[in-house]
């Protein structure tokens, strides 16, 4: 039996139901699950003096590109929109190698780790032709190495320039091969069990990069499996009138007549919905992640959030890949996001509390395991992450703590991050890598990559 006590914790934001605050309180994990938040301090084999720091869930991020954090800050790609970013980065991106799978892996997750994030999901949809390499048993090793809890994803790539979509024909593939290979991937490495560390999505990439068949075809076999869906939608104005143009109807219709909509179901961006489409979400229960800077940095729009959450269609909060975004920093994403939406909706914007809720339980609703993470309550998983309230940059914080990352923010790591019950970041640390020697080998692998 692995115990955790995390004691004389100073404020505890559990984001549960009842948006509890808990003042100076003990937490008690057994086996990766919180066994009790209060005044108890039973014996434990590791115990954390919480002092002066603030206890909130673990982050979940709901959509992220993790092989892009080798390609970001390019000056080719930088003031392009969507379409031509696109271009660009696939030019590179068909270079991919195993080398730079495992190790923007192991840096773009290390970076979600050291700002609160507990629970990862990728969309990795780059799979070359004849590879002979397994990209998602490189992600999923990865994860189980740095401590992470981890979503992955089969993603799929079939429409390519040559057939009118945007990807070259090296990194697209036959709809056959697809369908094998989610079924491969899934049954390698889904655990659909409670307090599972990795589970698996099929997530065709996008309308621009899929055909309606493969479409038709993986919400089948997904449900098939019993296996979440993801896809790009609604992401740019491009996208739109590319639909409109193919499929003769919208984005959300188009979804809707190959089966890819429902309550298993998640969007990543959502930007460009109209009125009956949000009304179809509601009313389907289809899930939207919220990518504020990745949409900021192609000029691709802002999302209708504010009436998401009034409608109660579920939002999760993403930092989409490293490339269209530059970072993977979901607290930075969160505080971008609350500034974001005060500026464009005013008082009707959620407030930095609710930008909290949805980094933490939205993305555990959207990802489908509400009852697992999202929130500190018994019977949960012990993912959450602690800051000292008594750093320089926190100073007169702590009158709200649940709203204090979408007004004040953070400048810095978080100085622990615990995942199932274990401590994956200590005093701002990853502990299970060399943070230098990880850094100086990640750029060797960069430099070789882009042959620079």
């Amino acid at each position: 039996m692995k115990r955790l006590l995390v004691k004389n914790i100073s404020a505890l934001v559990s984001c549960d139901g009842e948006d509890r605050v808990y003042q100076n309180v003990n937490l008690y994990a057994e086996d990766g699950l919180i066994r009790s938040i209060g005044p108890d301090a039973p014996e434990a084999d590791q115990v954390i003096d919480a002092n002066g720091m603030f206890c909130y869930p673990g982050l979940v991020n709901t959509h992220h590109h993790l092989f892009q954090l080798f390609s970001r800050n390019l000056p080719q790609a930088q003031n392009q929109e969507l379409f031509d970013w696109l271009n660009t980065m696939f030019e590179i991106w068909k270079r991919v190698n195993p080398d730079v799978i495992r190790y923007s892996s192991l840096t773009g997750m290390g970076e979600l780790m050291k700002n609160g994030c507990t629970t990862v999901f990728d969309h990795h949809y780059l799979v070359h032709k004849n590879t002979g390499w397994d990209p998602y048993g490189a992600q999923a090793e990865a994860a189980k190495e740095l401590g992470v809890r981890m979503y992955l994803s089969r993603g799929a790539l079939n429409r390519s320039h040559k057939d009118g979509g945007l990807p070259p024909d090296e990194v697209v593939q036959t709809i056959d091969e697809i369908l094998r290979s989610y079924e491969e991937v899934v049954k390698a490495y889904h655990d659909p069990s409670f307090q599972s560390m990795c589970r698996v999505a099929i997530a065709p990439c996008s309308p621009f990069t899929v055909t309606a068949d493969l479409y038709r075809e993986s919400a089948i076999i997904a449900r098939k499996l019993g296996v979440r869906i993801h896809t790009h939608l609604c992401e740019t104005i491009d996208e739109e009138n590319y639909t409109l143009e193919k499929a003769g109807m919208r984005p959300v219709a188009y979804m809707q007549s190959l089966g890819m909509t429902g309550s298993d179901v998640w969007y990543a961006h959502g930007i460009h919905f109209n009125d009956e489409e949000l009304k179809i979400l509601a009313e389907t229960q289809s899930g939207v992640c919220h990518c504020p800077i990745s949409n900021m940095k192609l000029s691709s729009g802002i999302a209708r959030i504010p009436e998401m959450l009034e409608m109660d269609i579920p939002v999760g909060l993403g930092v989409d890949g490293s490339a269209s975004n530059d970072g993977s920093n979901l607290l930075e994403e969160l505080r971008v996001a609350y500034l974001l939406h005060r500026l464009n909706s005013s008082d009707k914007a959620p407030s930095g509390y609710d930008m909290l809720k949805i980094a933490t339980m939205g993305g555990a609703r959207v990802l489908g395991r509400e009852k697992e993470i999202g929130s500190l309550e018994v019977g949960k998983c012990a993912d959450f992450f602690l800051v000292d309230g008594n750093r320089l940059e926190l100073v007169g914080a702590m009158y709200d703590p649940q709203s204090m990352f979408g007004t004040v923010g953070l400048k810095d790591a978080v100085d622990y991050t615990v995942v199932n019950g274990r401590v994956t970041v200590e005093h701002g640390r990853l502990v299970t890598v060399d943070e230098e020697k990880l850094a100086a080998e990640s750029n060797r692998v960069i430099a070789k990559y882009l042959d620079m």
